[in-house]
């Protein structure tokens, strides 16, 4: 069935759908950059954080009723949303709201995706959405939820899944694939498969589940309601609801594309490989994922601070400059080199230091004479004077850093003996 496209059709179905963004994920395969932090918290692309692309695509899709399920040291990420997204209108019905492992039903913290959908079943009731928006809040992408939903009501689905459409090499043992017919529908689903199934008509491609799924929300109440009661289920809407939702509904797959048709930009930043990749990406002269766009803004919460600085220009080699990089609000480069490298908020580095290919998180400052390349730097390092890193893995492991198989370098504060979280 062809998808309608009328604005208005497609506003009265955001009007009548409410988001959840499941926000409470560990992402241990992050290591150290989550451990004070949820994976939904960690800050990506000089300014924002990875919870700010799904928030920012349900604004941009006029999906303005919001709900945030948090768990995992949510501290850093509640703190972030109550100040960088309290501006909807509550007398328009428009919100964003907290919500946090409270133990509602069972007495017991969120045990999977659709169990935390599950235990705040009597706040959705108290809302009585159309349609239900389930999203993860750690992907990096620009997508208008509007036209899925369209494409879930036109094809009077029960369910509907957002894929990607990625080469079957990728999608081996990697992601969920998506089996449908000609028409669409989901017939099968393969979680992270040896062989995947091909697209019909296309050997080389399989259909790779995003975790974006639209639902009629009464349908969702007694998928939830069954799962819940199944002493065997993982209690995950990937592993757990789809699958069983496709041998006695109508579940269709929307494949994620570009305006051009083409497959669009969608990260999965769930390795220190993957989220230094997508960070030195921006770096590029037109990056894949554009942050200039004005059409489709990413919103954040943004300290206000003063324009960045690039200070010293001597011919003893303290030259203030940067090259093929980002530089955000607040920093100082004084005397310093940066080379295709990141910079997020209040960053200082110090006088004849070279920086190459590094992401440097909020807060850091990196002192005089420093040789810093292919590193992710957490937030609130005070990096020595003279310091040497991703120059030579082994020597960098024996100081207690993270390198990870590809040669990247994680330096927190903790591996340099400056502990932010004291426990006592």
């Amino acid at each position: 069935m062809e998808v309608q496209s009328d604005s208005r059709h497609i506003s009265r179905l955001t009007r009548d759908t409410l988001a959840l963004v499941l926000a409470g994920g560990q992402g241990s395969r992050l290591y150290e950059l989550t451990e004070w932090r949820a994976k939904p918290a960690v800050p990506f692309g000089g300014k924002f954080r990875l919870i700010d692309f799904p928030l920012s695509n349900c604004v941009n899709s006029g999906v303005r009723r919001i709900g945030v399920l948090t768990q995992y040291k949510a501290h850093s990420l509640i703190r972030h949303l109550v100040r960088g997204w309290s501006f909807f209108k509550g007398e328009l019905g428009e919100f964003m709201e907290v919500l946090p492992a409270s133990q509602r039903v069972s007495g017991q913290w969120y045990k999977g995706t659709a169990d935390a959908v599950y235990q705040n079943l009597d706040i959705i009731r108290s809302l009585w959405p159309e349609y239900i928006l389930i999203l993860g809040g750690d992907h990096v992408y620009k997508m208008d939820y509007g036209a899925m939903i369209a494409h879930h009501v036109d094809a009077n689905a029960d369910l509907t899944v957002g894929c990607m459409d990625v080469p079957v090499r990728e999608a081996v043992r990697n992601f969920g694939v998506c089996v449908v017919d000609d028409a669409g529908r989901i017939v099968a689903f393969e979680e992270k498969p040896e062989q995947p199934t091909a697209l019909p008509g296309d050997p080389e491609r399989c259909l790779a589940s995003m975790g974006i799924y639209v639902f009629n929300t009464r349908f969702l109440y007694e998928r939830l309601i069954a799962d819940a009661d199944d002493a065997k289920s993982r209690h995950d809407f990937g592993a757990d609801i789809v699958p069983s939702a496709i041998r006695s509904y109508r579940v269709m797959a929307h494949p994620f594309r570009d305006p051009t048709g083409r497959r669009a930009y969608w990260r999965d930043v769930g390795t220190l490989d993957s989220f230094y990749d997508a960070n030195i990406e921006l770096v590029d002269v037109v990056p894949e994922l554009n942050l200039y766009d004005q059409q489709w803004p990413i919103l954040t919460y943004q300290e206000q601070l003063p324009p960045a600085k690039f200070v010293f220009d001597d011919d003893d080699g303290r030259r203030g400059m940067a090259v093929d990089s980002m530089v955000s609000g607040g920093c100082v480069i004084s005397g310093a080199n940066l080379r295709r490298s990141l910079l997020f908020s209040n960053v200082r580095v110090e006088a004849r230091s070279r920086v190459k290919r590094t992401v440097v998180l909020p807060d850091v400052t990196i002192g005089e004479n420093c040789r810093i390349q292919r590193a992710i730097i957490d937030r609130g390092c005070k990096i020595p004077n003279d310091t040497v890193i991703g120059m030579d893995a082994d020597t960098d492991r024996a100081r207690g850093f993270r390198v990870t198989d590809s040669g990247v370098v994680l330096v927190t504060p903790e591996m340099l003996g400056q502990p932010l979280h004291v426990v006592r």
